[in-house]
């Protein structure tokens, strides 16, 4: 099952991301295809999006 990233007006939480990371990473026994690889670093991005203190909006 492949998930694809939210619209980007809508940030999900680091630790939402970290466990799709997780999850990526012990599905694929820790060799990743081509395809996972571009999920991978379109999910790292997002991760330091959801990280960085500058790109949190008041709650």
């Amino acid at each position: 099952m492949s998930r694809s990233p939210c619209p980007s007006d809508s940030v999900r939480s680091a630790a939402v991301v970290n466990e799709e990371i997780r999850e990526l990473w012990q599905r694929s026994g820790g060799r990743l295809s081509p395809e996972d690889e571009e999920q991978y670093q379109r999910l790292l991005v997002e991760w330091a999006a959801a990280t960085d203190p500058g790109s949190r909006s008041a709650a």
